[in-house]
């Protein structure tokens, strides 16, 4: 065979200066689960809108009504009295469980077992009925002491705390031992260390946490309506039992729970995101 023939079988030199031609993955699957997804959201979305069960208009009459608003202020309050009460009782129940006394230790240990193991509306009715028990408190009758408003708070704030307190433990055992020796090696004092070196790195553990105990927290104030608490759910509810409307105003309290929600969850974003600065990763 002639060197000519060799030379023109022998396979072309790859052009390395072309460019490399980058062919998309194809989603087909996935975009075809997207597109049935929106059309079973499209077809729910319609069925709530079109069903004249609803009484929308019914729902509109009552939305903004002065029986419902004084219910959803009673429920907003009862939720900032309670989440504040019950993150101070469990931060000092914190401090015990990592206290080097073991009486304290054993005394928030058995604080939280306690009151986790107990259904929230056990305790609301348990502490309704405490005059059975103790029909006076330093001379004064229970039943005058403890109204329904006075044992929701306390009723709700002991089974919060319990939460609180496992919430607040974790956020505290989440910062790295060696921050806080490095504090002590520069002489920093004991609350300088907690302020300036411990919470500030806690809270980016304590915050998403607590933000979803305070939205468990406003809905679970409903359950506060078994004692005759006016809250936003018991509110609707003396209406329809007048009015015999019962979808509707179950609807009104369905928006207006999924308005203050919605509303809180913005604001735990950007507290967490107040938290996380210099941790976050960027790209």
């Amino acid at each position: 065979m002639s060197s000519d023939t060799l030379t023109k079988v022998a396979p072309a030199a790859p052009d390395e200066a072309a460019p490399l031609r980058i062919v998309p993955q194809r989603r087909l699957g996935l975009w075809t689960t997207a597109a049935v997804v929106l059309v079973l959201l499209g077809l729910a979305l319609n069925s709530v809108v079109r069903n004249d069960a609803f009484q929308w208009d019914v729902v509109g009459d009552y939305f903004t009504s002065a029986s419902v608003l004084r219910g959803l202020w009673l429920t907003l309050w009862l939720t900032a009295v309670v989440m504040a009460l019950g993150f101070a009782l469990g931060t000092l129940l914190a401090a015990f469980r990592l206290s080097s006394n073991p009486v304290l230790r054993a005394v928030s240990w058995g604080y939280v077992w306690l009151f986790r193991s107990m259904p929230i509306l056990v305790q609301l009715l348990f502490w309704f009925n405490i005059g059975a028990l103790y029909p006076q408190i330093l001379g004064v009758k229970t039943v005058n002491l403890l109204g329904p408003v006075t044992v929701a708070i306390v009723g709700l704030t002991l089974h919060e705390a319990a939460y609180a307190a496992e919430v607040v433990r974790g956020g505290i055992l989440s910062v790295d031992r060696g921050q806080i020796e490095a504090a002590e090696a520069l002489g920093l004092s004991r609350w300088r260390r907690w302020w300036k070196i411990v919470l500030p790195q806690a809270m980016r553990s304590i915050v998403p946490p607590a933000g979803n105990m305070l939205i468990g927290t406003l809905k679970g104030t409903s359950i506060v309506s078994v004692i005759a608490v006016q809250d936003l759910l018991y509110s609707v509810q003396l209406v329809y039992h007048r009015t015999y409307q019962v979808m509707p105003l179950l609807m009104v309290a369905t928006l207006w729970y999924v308005i203050v929600t919605s509303v809180l969850s913005v604001g735990q974003y950007y507290v967490e995101k107040h938290y996380a600065r210099g941790s976050e990763r960027t790209r």
